[in-house]
């Protein structure tokens, strides 16, 4: 054996030097020599050869990037230099302060980018704490401590409870070893070690019990490993590479959308001032002075507000989602998280509270509910819907005794949270029966621990030793209650001790399979009163060591045993998560659990959620297939299961083909989850991933949205996403899909109020001059206009209140562009309506009155129209009357003082001249008032009409 001068405690399990071999060759891992797999260890010579061949164990960060590399290329789109374009102008004409405010939006876009760069380089520094500082290794035949920088292939690493494991290895020797990878997995529980070899060569990643992992964390026993891979050549080092390529995916679809926008825009207005220009030359005009309106026109036409509009508008929807406790780290993923269609997430800490939990007890014929989750006291004990506990319920007492004194865990709590020292189930039913009344303390204090047999694989059970009041020795036993019956030859009922029938075995077992079913990991515990002898008392002195006693121990104190219960465990789910994902299908968004788990238990959570409304599992195996049922005759469900095994046997198309139909996948890594998230992407869906391990970063950073838990949360998964949960509750991203809803409409509704005003502005100036007549607005009048009304208002456009109807619209597509045929047709008609009345004023007035006067008409009406008509672009489709009107009072402040500055104008000698306009009678400005409401007015009767505004039936005006 490997480790036999390693004085390796009987018991102890250990593999060959050959299957060590044969498994290296099967992962493709460096084979290892006699030498190396012996109880010497690596020679400090081979190991520097080593770790000049395969380099530090140690993460690696991206390729770095110079910051001002960063900066610059926040500069990219199309659309910012667009906008410099226009700040520079401005600046020619004379306009100052309009030319420093567009420049101040880009520069606070550009830093705004340049933050949001620096994401993917965090996460890959959290996945390096995760690594253990340092190892304890085995080179010459002396184990030592050493920085786990320096481990190499080959290395033998020496493992005990708390320590965090330095590198993946083949385990060599474990005794009563555990490992928590909830992290790397997304299994809840410990995951109980051993050193024989596994055969099959696609084991999903929870499944290889036989190694360990860098960056998990050993819970209980100790062990020998040899090691496989350092550094980036781990599962964690995988992940590392996952996140930096998922980092380098596309933007997100507002990015995208706007950019797309930005190049229409862009194109068009040039297109459209370039050909007006021609057309002025042609027409007679001043080639300088016409060169001035067009480029003031150029100006006018661009929607400069649009940035800044768009960030305020998530901004302040950044706000909100922070008082209710969502944190966004990048501004754009709250209007990305309103146009989600499905949301994968992990099951594990996010739609689970992500600690096991105590959820049914059986003892003497009785079923118990278990309320409460976690590890907190907060729950009782109910048979029925009466509370019990163990004071009145002789028989719950037995149970929850055992349940109690077979236990070493510890909870603690640490700033309001109650944690886990130690194995997670032990502390799960530490917690239960506190719950069900039992004390804890009490019993540590009645009945001292005196020795332990410790938890192992093989036997599927552990039990500790107490003595009790007169020096009674009790043994109490815990473990797989098929296992532990065969241990028992009597039971408690609530006549007390009797023996054991057949009919109570079957019984049983019966309820254990139904427990099972639920989705439960049933235990089932046993107690025996010890007579003299039974335990060896020079094993007490030495600590409780079973090893003292001899390699029988276990076996012969675990017999004759007293039956007293089952306990069923779970990870529950969060309280509010079955109401958010009914919120979330309400709103037409699909919701995929994507977990480590064990397919059963998967399934079992997405049924009590109503993810999945029918069992199903698709080809795990025709015995497990028959034990869920839920296939129809031609083997298809309507909640369907995929496994990481299967996942593989897949190509991108197949699965891009089946994806739609499977709402769970089992047994998954990392790069499943991220492949599975590209395969919705594939599918045009908009795709928000949420997690809380290691393993979710890559497919949280690959997602459109990524969103991580931030109490239970890894560093890492914090680090990859957009948006962090700070109370981890699944429902607060129902929320920020109503959010995100809200912004998007107000940036779509905002935009649709700039660009009609600029289509009504280039209609004036184009009919004029196309028809010889002289230009109805000067360079200031579009300079001022462009002050007036896009500034302010569109701000206060951006920030209005959500509208209560919007989450029961279906969620937007991703191809969707923000400029569809419902806001081209309002866009058009908004600029036809604006036109219409400034061109009436023109003539009219310029029939009776001199060109400046008639400028002044045109250019007050258009002011006024454009300015009334923001009170009704609150909505697209509700006419003006139906929008509770001071709900948004800063909209309502800013036209009113707007319309008082511009009658202001036509009377201040000082704004007439700056202006060039002359001044008119009141009785005058308000029929030019009125006349600017016109548009307003008729376009508010159009809302009115109904179904020929709705989304989709052209023409009409899309919500």
């Amino acid at each position: 054996m490997y480790l036999e001068s390693m004085n390796a405690p009987a018991g102890t399990q250990t593999a060959s030097r050959a299957e060590t071999v044969a498994w290296h060759r099967l992962t493709g891992a460096e084979a290892l020599t006699r030498r190396e797999a012996t109880t010497e260890g690596l020679s400090e010579a081979e190991a520097a050869v080593r770790l000049e061949r395969f380099g530090p164990n140690e993460l690696q960060a991206g390729e770095g990037i110079r910051p001002w590399k960063i900066f610059l290329a926040q500069f990219h789109s199309l659309i910012i230099w667009v906008l410099i374009g226009a700040g520079t102008l401005s600046g020619v004409l004379g306009e100052v302060s309009d030319a420093i405010a567009i420049l101040a939006i880009v520069v606070l876009n550009a830093c705004i980018g340049f933050y949001q760069e620096w994401n993917a380089e965090k996460s890959i520094a959290a996945l390096k704490r995760m690594t253990a500082p340092r190892a304890a290794v085995r080179r010459s035949r002396v184990t030592r401590l050493l920085p786990s920088r320096e481990v190499v292939p080959g290395d033998i690493l020496r493992l005990e409870a708390g320590d965090r494991v330095a590198a993946d290895a083949r385990l060599l020797e474990a005794s009563s070893l555990r490992c928590l990878e909830s992290a790397l997995t997304g299994e809840s529980d410990a995951v109980a070690k051993q050193c024989e070899a596994r055969s099959e060569s696609d084991l999903p990643l929870g499944d290889r019990d036989n190694l360990v992992f860098l960056g998990t964390t050993v819970t209980s026993g100790a062990g020998w490993a040899v090691v496989t891979g350092t550094g980036m050549d781990t599962e964690l080092g995988r992940i590392a590479g996952l996140i930096d390529e998922a980092a380098a995916e596309g933007g997100t679809p507002l990015q995208k959308r706007l950019d797309a926008f930005g190049r229409v825009l862009v194109w068009a207005t040039l297109g459209l001032v370039a050909a007006l220009f021609l057309l002025g030359l042609w027409r007679g005009f001043k080639p300088f002075e016409f060169f001035m309106t067009s480029v003031s026109l150029a100006v006018a036409a661009v929607p400069e507000g649009l940035p800044a509009v768009v960030t305020v508008a998530l901004a302040l929807g950044v706000l909100r989602m922070a008082r209710r406790r969502a944190l966004v780290r990048r501004l754009p993923s709250v209007e990305t998280l309103g146009s989600t269609t499905v949301i994968c997430t992990d099951k594990t800490g996010t739609l689970t509270v992500g600690q096991m939990t105590v959820r049914a007890l059986y003892a003497a014929g009785r079923r118990y509910a278990v309320t409460g989750e976690g590890y907190g006291p907060e729950g009782q004990a109910l048979r029925g819907d009466t509370p019990v506990t163990v004071a009145g319920d002789s028989a719950l007492g037995a149970l929850v005794h055992v349940m109690l004194g077979c236990n070493t865990a510890q909870l603690r709590q640490e700033n309001g949270l109650w944690l886990a020292v130690g194995d997670p189930t032990e502390a799960a039913l530490l917690a239960g029966g506190r719950k069900a009344g039992g004390n804890p303390e009490a019993l540590e204090t009645e009945w001292a621990r005196v020795g332990a047999i410790p938890f192992e694989s093989d036997r599927k059970r552990g039990a500790v030793i107490r003595r009790g009041p007169e020096g009674r020795l009790r043994i109490l036993v815990n473990g797989a209650p098929e296992n532990l019956l065969e241990r028992c030859n009597r039971v408690n009922d609530e006549s007390g001790v009797r023996p054991m029938t057949p009919e109570d075995r079957a019984r049983l077992l019966a309820e254990n399979a139904a427990l099972a079913e639920q989705g439960l990991r049933v235990l089932g515990s046993a107690w025996r009163d010890l007579e003299p002898g039974e335990w060896n008392k020079d094993s007490e002195r030495a600590g409780g060591g079973v090893t003292a006693i001899g390699e029988a121990a276990p076996d012969a104190l675990e017999r004759n045993l007293v039956f007293a219960g089952l306990s069923g465990l779970q990870d529950p789910p969060r309280p509010q998560a079955k109401a958010a994902v009914a919120a979330c299908r309400a709103a037409g968004i699909r919701v995929v659990m994507i977990t480590g788990d064990h397919p059963r238990t998967a399934l079992a959570i997405a049924r009590e959620l109503g993810i999945a409304r029918k069992l199903g599992i698709a080809r795990v195996g025709e015995d497990i297939a028959r034990e869920f049922g839920g296939t129809d005759g031609a083997g298809q469900t309507d909640a369907a299961c995929l496994t990481g095994v299967e996942l593989d046997a897949l190509s991108d198309s197949d699965l891009a083909a089946r994806v739609e139909s499977i709402t769970v996948y089992a047994r998954v890594t990392a790069a499943h989850k991220l492949r599975i998230v590209r395969a919705w992407k594939a599918k045009d869906a908009v795709v928000a991933m949420t997690g809380d391990g290691v393993n979710d970063a890559p497919a949280i950073k690959g997602a459109d949205i990524g969103i991580s838990m931030g109490l239970g949360g890894t560093e890492v998964a914090k680090q990859a996403s957009d948006m962090i949960l700070a109370d981890d509750d699944f429902a607060t991203i129902v929320a920020a899909v109503e959010e995100g809803r809200g912004i998007y409409d107000n940036i779509r509704k905002t935009l649709q109020y700039l660009l009609g005003g600029n289509t009504g502005e280039l209609l004036v100036m184009t009919v004029c001059v196309a028809a010889g007549f002289p230009s109805p607005l000067l360079p200031i009048h579009l300079l001022w206009i462009n002050l007036v009304t896009d500034g302010l208002p569109a701000l206060c456009l951006a920030t209005d209140p959500i509208d209560s109807d919007l989450m029961r619209r279906p969620p937007r597509r991703r191809g969707e562009s923000i400029t569809d045929g419902g806001f081209l047709f309002t866009m058009i008609l908004t600029g036809l309506l604006t036109s219409g009345v400034s061109l009436t004023a023109f003539f009219v007035t310029l029939h009776n009155h001199s060109l400046a006067t008639a400028r002044g008409a045109a250019f007050s009406v258009l002011v006024f129209a454009e300015l009334l008509r923001a009170l009704g672009a609150r909505s697209e489709t509700k006419p003006i009357w139906r929008i509770p009107f001071f709900t948004n009072r800063n909209l309502i402040g800013v036209v009113g003082v707007s319309l008082l500055v511009q009658v202001f104008t036509q009377d201040n000698d000082f704004l007439e001249r700056v202006l060039k306009t002359t001044g008119l009678p009141l009785a005058d400005i308000a029929l030019l008032l009125a006349l600017g409401a016109v548009p307003l007015l008729a376009l508010e009767a159009l809302k009115a009409v109904g179904p020929i505004l709705r989304r989709g039936t052209p023409p009409g005006i899309s919500p």
